[in-house]
């Protein structure tokens, strides 16, 4: 699972039936430790997610299964929204 940040929305009037009716947002990776952000990729909001919100995305095969099956095309689902994350701070090595 990934630790991302919504920071946008997609509206498709046009797309596979089986993404009918889902919300799509974009989310954008983002460091726990640094708070740094990555990469951004689409995601399949299963929670209710807003922009803005830290969120928990599962992604591959296991984002496929949590929502419609093994037929869906879908990579990425958002399927929780982080209330407070506790982590220790980063190490000087």
């Amino acid at each position: 699972m990934i630790v991302a940040k919504v920071v946008g929305n997609i509206w498709a009037t046009r797309k596979e039936d089986t993404l009918q009716g889902m919300k799509l947002m974009i989310v954008q990776v983002i460091d726990p430790i640094s708070q740094d952000s990555g990469r951004s990729f689409v995601a399949v909001d299963q929670v209710g997610a807003g922009i803005g919100e830290t969120v928990i995305v599962s992604t591959g095969s296991s984002a496929r299964l949590a929502k419609l099956g093994r037929h869906s095309p879908i990579d990425a689902i958002i399927v929780g929204i982080v209330d407070q994350m506790d982590v220790p701070p980063a190490r000087d090595e």
